[in-house]
């Protein structure tokens, strides 16, 4: 049907149609007989029309990919030509003495725990924690008959060794006596003896006497000595019991405040301070210790004399004035920080011991420092670097060594003498030589206003 209705396809006649129905065989002789007709042309608009399309398509893209590649060119060349617009600040170099502030924690400068030296109960208390005391003030009373007995009993032995002094110098004064008494009497028998007046016998006898009054002499004189002896043990023993129970009454050793209490009326209290505990502890306040841990770098430099001030945390806007006055020469092996005390006055006891604060010194240079913003600094495979901007808006890449990290803040130990134009937050790919813009010059904090803070 669709050859039927194409009017381009010949058809055969009738007769060769019939002729092809009645001899099947001879069907490709009909087909060969067909293919010797006329056949007309193809048509050529469709074509023409394919070829337009195919060109227009390899035109439009290859239009495109110019494109693209101009893109790429003009991108590459612009990067290549590209000069990075930059901030830029001078380093600045430093001589004011270096403000260093570090934690510290205030103490007492005279500190003691009051034991008791007397055995007895609490008879009385002054005082409690909290009570100002001058030196001298009466703390507690204790209560002690047995020592107050011993002393009596010691008193009364002293009595006695008197007499016994007294008795043994009279009995040498009696002695003297007869000793005298003898010589007089063997002067008139020796004398008699001679005259024949009396015999011989009665001389030797006189002078026997003599002989034995001076012996009883020499003892006399021995027993006072020994009494004196016994009477000054004695009068020890006394001043020994008489100054224990001085300590009946316990003062306060100097001006302070009690800080602890641990006994009240009516306990019992031992005078072995090995196993006893304090009955009070008391702290100065007119002066305080603040206690600071200086680290290694600025050890060298701190010394007595050098002044320092307090702040309290608690106490906004307000400080306090002290100076060095002792520290421990020797550094800690375990942590490389000196032991240092500053004494500040505290006359109006506005400081308590025992309160965190923060300790500033002004410790003087020996040479002057450099101080650069911590975002001038580069790290990278190098190590530590500046980009320093060269004549020429040039850069060039120096490596520097830091001392002293203050935050926002670094000072230098070697690369930098000071002034050079430095390039902040450099960008990742700058490299020696590059090209920069600069932007308006950044001003850097003073170093006399930065505080180091040391943990």
């Amino acid at each position: 049907m669709s050859d039927m209705m194409d009017p381009g396809v010949p058809h055969p006649t009738g007769a060769e149609r019939r002729a092809i129905e009645a001899d099947p065989l001879g069907s490709d002789h009909a087909d060969a007989a067909l293919a010797h007709q006329d056949v007309p042309p193809p048509r050529k608009l469709p074509f023409a029309l394919a070829v337009l399309a195919l060109g227009g398509l390899l035109g439009l893209g290859g239009w495109h990919h110019w494109g693209e590649v101009s893109a790429a060119e003009e991108t590459q060349a612009e990067a290549v030509d590209f000069v990075p617009q930059v901030r830029t600040i001078a380093a600045s170099r430093d001589d004011a003495p270096m403000r260093l502030t570090l934690p510290g924690q205030t103490e007492a400068f005279d500190k003691a725990d009051v034991f008791a030296r007397a055995t007895g109960y609490v008879a009385e208390r002054k005082v409690d924690i909290g009570s100002r005391v001058k030196k001298g003030d009466l703390l507690v009373r204790i209560a002690a008959p047995d020592l107050d007995e011993q002393l009596h009993q010691a008193q009364a032995q002293l009595g006695q060794m008197q007499a016994q002094v007294v008795e043994a110098k009279a009995n040498v004064d009696q002695a003297k006596a007869d000793v005298t008494l003898a010589s007089v009497t063997d002067t008139r028998t020796s004398t008699l003896a001679g005259q024949g007046w009396a015999s011989k016998q009665t001389a030797d006898t006189s002078r026997a006497k003599v002989l034995t009054a001076n012996a009883t002499l020499n003892a006399a004189q021995a027993r006072v000595k020994v009494a004196e002896a016994n009477l000054a043990a004695q009068q020890a023993t006394v001043d020994r019991l008489g100054a224990l129970t001085g300590f009946e009454n316990v003062t306060a050793p100097f001006d302070g405040i009690i800080t602890d209490r641990k006994v009240d009326v009516g306990d019992l209290v031992h005078a072995d301070t090995g196993s006893n505990t304090p009955l009070f502890s008391i702290e100065s306040e007119a002066v305080l210790r603040v206690a600071v841990q200086i680290p290694q770098y600025a050890a060298i430099d701190i010394h007595d004399g050098v002044a320092a001030s307090v702040a309290v945390p608690q106490m906004p806007g307000k400080t306090f004035s002290g100076t060095v006055s002792r520290s421990s020469v020797a550094l800690r092996s375990s942590a490389r920080t000196l032991t240092t005390e500053v004494d500040v006055p505290n006359a109006d006891g506005n400081l308590r011991p025992g309160l965190y604060v923060a300790v500033s010194f002004d410790v003087p240079r020996k040479q002057p420092s450099v101080v650069i913003p911590s975002e001038a600094l580069v790290f990278d495979a190098k190590g530590t670097r500046v980009a320093v901007v060269e004549p020429g808006d040039t850069v060039k890449l120096e490596p520097v060594e830091i001392a002293r990290d203050l935050g926002t803040t670094l000072e230098l130990r070697n690369g930098l003498t000071g002034g050079e134009t430095l390039v902040l937050s450099p960008p990742a790919d700058l490299q020696d030589g590059g090209k920069v813009a600069l932007a308006e010059p950044a001003a850097i904090r003073p170093v006399a206003a930065v505080e180091a803070r040391a943990e």
